[in-house]
């Protein structure tokens, strides 16, 4: 790859894959340096339950993906636009979602 080559979120999926609400959680969670059960005890729920949400078995609400984000510090937006995603894929629409605020 040329240096100056533009490497964004479309060039991202083209090579790994859809960014997902669960990808990013736990790509999160790891540059954080933190254990599942450190980062459940941040976010306030199980680790079972992030287990699930970070290998994509649940989809969180808008709300629970905005608590979440204002929990880590992160734009609302971004992660209540990655849970539509996922909820749109999961029913097979090919749809993008973009929200704005």
């Amino acid at each position: 790859m040329n240096i100056k080559e533009k490497y964004g979120t479309k060039e991202m999926e083209r090579d790994f894959g859809p960014v997902t609400f669960g990808s990013a959680l736990e790509s999160f969670r790891k540059c954080e340096e933190l254990t599942l059960r450190e980062f459940s005890a941040r976010l306030e729920i199980s680790v079972q339950n992030l287990c699930d949400l970070e290998k994509g078995r649940k989809v969180p609400s808008a709300s629970r993906a905005a608590k979440i984000a204002r929990i880590i510090g992160e734009p609302e937006s971004y992660w209540i636009q990655l849970a539509f995603q996922d909820t749109l894929r999961k029913e097979n629409f090919t749809f993008k979602v973009k929200i704005e605020e």
